[in-house]
């Protein structure tokens, strides 16, 4: 199978989203790290999710504070949103979501859940293992397809809204294996997602504006 050389992100975003995702992508990437999701939720009245991995999939709490503070002033100049807002930097997490084609190639094997922006033979969600991937496409195998129909559906990668993986016993596995064969992992508190967290007070003059 010919190497994956697509970095491009496929995933469902708002507006506001992408316009995020614009100024914190190149910040990222300057830095050594890929993005992986921006969200924006109402939670805790607003909060502003950053996901990053470095090129192994890590990401510590070091490399958190290392982008909140490059980041930090430039959402402050380019101000998207325009209230105070919880900030969340984190790592992807075990059952993580998929969004490069290199993704679905390295979780080959594993149980994931998909939904397509259009639908696609019939359908527009999908779960089941993981086949593998390539630069326009990955294949999934539907442990539910009928007997006369082939289980392994290959997608467009430009289809894809969102996609995960599904928290299983052998993704846990694999995923502290990962950790006991990297010198580089630091787990004294167990824990196998990063999460560092701020408060930002956003656009002070946003009701004179309104």
């Amino acid at each position: 199978m010919a190497p994956i050389t697509n970095t491009k992100r496929y995933v469902r975003e708002t507006p506001l989203e992408a316009r995020i995702a614009a100024i914190v992508e190149p910040i990222a990437e300057s830095l050594g790290y890929d993005l992986v999701r921006i969200r924006v939720t109402q939670e805790n009245g607003c909060t502003l999710q950053i996901m990053c991995e470095d090129t192994h999939g890590r990401f510590t709490i070091e490399d958190c504070e290392a982008l909140n503070a490059d980041l930090s002033p430039v959402l402050d100049l380019e101000d998207p949103i325009d209230r105070e807002y919880h900030l969340e930097i984190s790592s992807p997490g075990v059952d993580r979501p998929l969004v490069r084609a290199r993704d679905f190639a390295a979780f080959a094997g594993h149980e994931a859940k998909v939904e397509l922006a259009d639908m696609i033979d019939g359908r527009k969600r999908f779960r089941g293992e993981i086949v593998g991937a390539d630069d326009e496409t990955f294949s999934i195998r539907l442990p539910d397809a009928p007997q006369d129909e082939d289980p392994i559906h290959r997608l467009p990668l430009t289809a894809l809204a969102d996609a995960k993986l599904v928290l299983t016993d052998k993704l846990l596995d694999a995923a502290r294996q990962m950790q006991a064969e990297d010198p580089e992992f630091d787990d004294e508190d167990g824990d196998i997602e990063t999460i560092y967290e701020d408060q930002i007070d956003g656009d002070q003059d946003a009701e004179e504006r309104n």
